[in-house]
């Protein structure tokens, strides 16, 4: 990481949260899930830019899950303005880093990865096809699709 970088192993407030997701690209989440979800973060980590007119949080990084049998990686990204220079890799690196330290033997760690060939160098495998991943995204009226028979 350059000079003008720092890990810090604190994850965004929710409103930087928010924002860092919007512009890198990922989809929404609203600020009201953010203020709910952001705090039950395991572990998390965000990445300073330290430039001339102030601190500005520019990557993150987070563990969910229940601390013992399941950790999920989610919510790893960088501005578009700050990607290239080895920050997202910093982040995986210190959320790998937390897992080495505090997962029990037997703890489960998963991702839902939109990038190929990212996450492999950290060990993470694709489950197919000993399983399948699957999401349910709920909307405005809640979950939408389900099967009603």
């Amino acid at each position: 990481m350059t000079d003008d970088y720092r890990l810090v192993s604190e994850f965004p407030d929710p409103e930087t949260y928010v924002s860092l997701r919007d512009a890198a690209g990922m989809p929404p989440r609203s600020l009201a899930a953010a203020e709910r979800g952001v705090p039950n973060t395991i572990f998390g980590v965000r990445v300073v830019f330290e430039g001339a007119t102030g601190d500005e949080t520019v990557g993150m990084g987070r563990l969910v899950g229940d601390g013992g049998t399941v950790f999920q990686v989610v919510d790893v990204a960088v501005h578009p303005d700050h990607q290239g220079r080895g920050l997202g890799t910093r982040v995986l690196d210190a959320l790998v880093d937390y897992l080495d330290r505090e997962a029990p033997p037997s703890a489960f760690m998963n991702l839902l990865a939109d990038v190929d060939g990212y996450y492999e160098r950290w060990g993470f495998e694709p489950t197919a096809p000993a399983s399948k991943g699957m999401f349910l995204r709920v909307g405005e009226d809640g979950v939408r699709g389900r099967d009603e028979n």
